[in-house]
This record gives structure tokens, C-alpha cells and sequence, in this order.
């Protein structure tokens, strides 16, 4: 142990971090290929709709941790002891809501998904609400530049995550879709630790001044709207696929969209890293044009890397991650790859804007996400079909993002 804290100290937090994110990172591939190993391409599918729908939950998640990282920034004292408070209730509320309407509607999202039981999203439903009082607790970590505890956080949850879907996979009687619900759900509870909730209480007010809860409405608006278009970018073809395809080509979309994915979640630790970068340099007066090129250059080397890696060795990639039950997605691998790269490039741009309350790219995201939902409900003849038309919305979309940038970028 002491030699362990003797080679942390020589890292710096910024690093301690992006290497946690990367082993967390390979810890949930590791997860999603266990399950995609034991379960086949038919099981698969009902799993991944789950991991697709805890995607989901971790961008509305979002909204609440980034509010809290950039008003950790902004307040101090009083104000964000009551900011906290604030923030603290509305998540609970919200979770509650949400997981409230996830267990009423458990039949028809059964029917809508063909899943083989609604008990899924039951289990999922009641652990919404430790998820969104988890988001504040990151959010308040990550604003303080406390990336040691922010780190723990995202290791508690992953491996129990792991440990315990596998457990109840090996040892219950359960259908395998409520096993890695019931998992997913214990994960939110061991992702509190650790937690800071000193001077936190439901029944204390939490009164901001007019001018200060302005400014806080009116950025959790802008990040909840940037968060759904988000949502509606980055999951709604893995939905849209598992409603008009087969259970075999839903699992096996399934397992494209998750080794496609890596860029986009590798590059997730350098929004982590820019948001309270650009808002600390903001509030100084200094240029915050430098940060964004600097993460922007990081992700499209990542990019560049991941899309070669798809394009030489698709089948060696799918083989060695999912086995030979999935080799006939090789050729379209490199593709979504592409697609995702394209989107996570174009996002490092849209967080940049979003922590300069920039609302532009926010209605082009939205738009776009709609018009890609649009498409596919209209071309799905194949997967291959499917891909491409997300690869020419993402162009579009990282197009825009930089038309922006051009245009404003004399003050910036």
C-alpha cells in the first residue's frame, strides 16, 4: 500500500484521473464482453438495451455533475453551501420521477423492445434516484479539482458492477436481463462511495438570489438540452435498431456499437478535464481557445488510431472481444468508427461552447439528432444503410461545430 501512494504522488491528479477513466473504461468493455461471451448475439441484445439505457441515464446524469462542476467555480461560502442543497434535492426529485415512470411503463417498454421480461426495467427504475445523487457528488469532486475521490467513484462503481451482474449471471435463477439490471442497480449504491455530503439536508432551505438561480436555471437548462440531443445522437440508433431488426441483428449491432464506441468514451476524460478548465480560465480573463485545441488534438489522434486499428483488423478485433458469433459485422466496423469519432470530436467542440453558455450549437445538436432519428425511421433496409446515414449526419454536425467556432472565435 505504501508503495503505492509513493508512485501515486509522483502522478498529478489530471493523470491519477485520465488513468482511472481508462481502466474504467476497460473494465466496462471487459463487463460488456463477459456478457456477450456468455449470453450470445439473441441474450445479448436484451443486455445491451440495458447498458444503452444506463447510457442514457449517465447523460441526464450529466446535466446535475456539470452544473455542479461549474458553480463549484463560480460560488463559494454561503451561496454554495445553498447551491448544494439545491442541487442535492432536485436530483433526488428528478431520479424519483424518472425511476417512477421507468417501473409503471415496464410492460409497454417490454413490448416496444421485444425484451423477454419487464422485470429489467423494474430493478433499473428503483436505482435512478442513487444515480442522480451520485452525479451531484462527482460534480462536486470534479469542480473542486478533487480527481483522487472522483476516481474512486467511477472504480466502486464499475467493478461492483462487474462483480456483482456476475454473480447473479453464475448463481440465480433469474432471466439474464434482470440479472444485469439487479446489477447495474447495487453498482449505483457502491458508486456513492466515497461520498461528501457534510452540511447536506433535505428539510434545510437552499435560497439562491434571483440573479444567482438565473444563472444556474438557465445553465442546466442549456446542458439538459445539449445532454438529451446527447442522448438521442449516440443511443438512438442502438434503440431503433432493436425495435425494427431481429434479436440476432439487434445483438449483433449491439457488439458493433460498443468496440465502435471506444474513441467516444476514452475522449469522455477530456470533457472531465476541459469543462472547469475553460470556466476557471473565463472567470480569470484568459484565452480558453488554447484548452480546446489541446483536447481537440487529443481526441482526433485517438480517432485517427482507433479508425486505422478498425479498417486493418476488424475480424481479429471481433473475434478476440466477442468471438466468431459476431465476425459478420467486420466490415462495418471501421465505418462506426467514423461515425463515433466524428461525434466525439464535434462534442469536445459543443462542451466548450456549453461552459461559455453558448446555446447555438446546442440547437444544432438537437437538430441533427432529430434529423438522424428521422432517417433512420425511414431507411433501415440494412445495418450497413443504418451506419452510413450516421456517418453523414455526424459530418454535418462536426461541420457546424467549427463554422461556429470560426465565427466566434475572436472572442474566445
Amino acid at each position: 500500500m505504501t508503495t503505492i501512494r509513493i508512485l501515486l504522488k509522483k502522478f498529478t491528479p489530471e493523470q491519477v484521473f485520465m488513468g482511472s477513466v481508462l481502466l474504467v473504461n476497460g473494465g466496462n468493455y471487459l463487463y460488456n464482453l463477459i456478457l456477450g461471451r456468455l449470453l450470445g448475439p439473441e441474450a445479448y441484445a436484451d443486455a445491451a438495451l440495458l447498458v444503452t439505457l444506463l447510457l442514457v441515464l449517465s447523460f441526464l446524469g450529466m446535466t446535475f455533475q456539470l452544473a455542479t462542476t461549474k458553480f463549484a467555480v463560480v460560488f463559494s461560502g454561503k451561496v454554495w453551501d445553498n447551491f448544494l442543497n439545491r442541487i442535492y434535492k432536485q436530483a433526488i426529485i428528478v431520479g424519483m420521477l424518472i425511476g417512477a415512470l421507468l417501473v409503471y411503463f415496464a410492460k409497454d417498454l417490454q413490448l416496444l423492445f421485444q425484451t423477454n421480461t419487464p422485470y429489467m426495467f423494474v430493478a433499473l427504475g428503483f436505482g435512478i434516484p442513487l444515480y442522480f445523487f451520485m452525479s451531484v457528488n462527482r460534480g462536486n469532486y470534479q469542480g473542486h479539482h478533487n480527481f483522487n475521490k472522483l476516481s474512486i467513484t467511477y472504480q466502486t462503481e464499475m467493478w461492483s458492477r462487474l462483480l456483482i451482474t456476475l454473480a447473479f449471471l453464475l448463481f440465480s435463477p433469474w432471466e439474464p436481463a434482470l440479472s444485469v439490471a439487479m446489477g447495474i442497480g447495487f453498482s449505483f449504491l457502491f458508486g456513492l462511495i466515497p461520498s461528501d455530503v457534510t452540511g447536506i439536508s433535505v428539510a434545510k432551505p437552499s435560497i439562491l438570489s434571483s440573479e444567482n438561480a438565473k444563472r444556474v436555471n438557465k445553465f442546466i437548462i442549456l446542458t439538459l438540452c445539449y445532454e438529451i440531443t446527447q442522448i438521442i445522437i449516440n443511443n438512438s440508433d442502438v434503440l431503433m435498431v432493436k425495435h425494427y431488426f431481429s434479436p440476432n441483428e439487434a445483438g449483433l449491432y449491439a457488439s458493433l456499437a460498443l468496440i465502435g464506441r471506444v474513441v467516444y468514451f476514452v475522449a469522455w476524460m477530456f470533457v472531465m478535464l476541459l469543462l472547469p478548465a475553460v470556466v476557471q480560465k473565463e472567470r480569470d480573463g484568459e484565452a480558453t481557445a488554447p484548452v480546446l485545441f489541446k483536447y481537440v488534438g487529443y481526441v482526433a489522434l485517438l480517432s485517427l488510431t482507433i479508425i486505422t486499428s478498425c479498417y486493418f483488423f476488424p475480424e481479429l478485433i471481433i473475434k478476440l472481444m466477442f468471438g466468431d458469433a459476431y465476425l459478420s459485422m467486420a466490415g462495418l466496423l471501421w465505418q462506426y468508427a467514423v461515425a463515433t469519432s466524428l461525434f466525439a470530436i464535434g462534442n469536445i467542440f459543443a462542451y466548450y461552447f456549453l461552459s461559455l453558455d453558448h446555446y447555438v450549437p446546442v440547437i444544432i445538436s438537437g437538430v441533427l439528432g432529430l434529423s438522424q432519428i428521422a432517417l433512420i425511421s425511414v431507411l433501415h433496409n440494412t445495418l450497413v444503410q443504418v451506419v452510413q446515414l450516421q456517418i453523414l449526419v455526424m459530418v454535418v454536425l462536426l461541420i457546424s461545430q467549427i463554422v461556429y467556432f470560426l465565427y466566434k472565435k475572436r472572442s474566445l
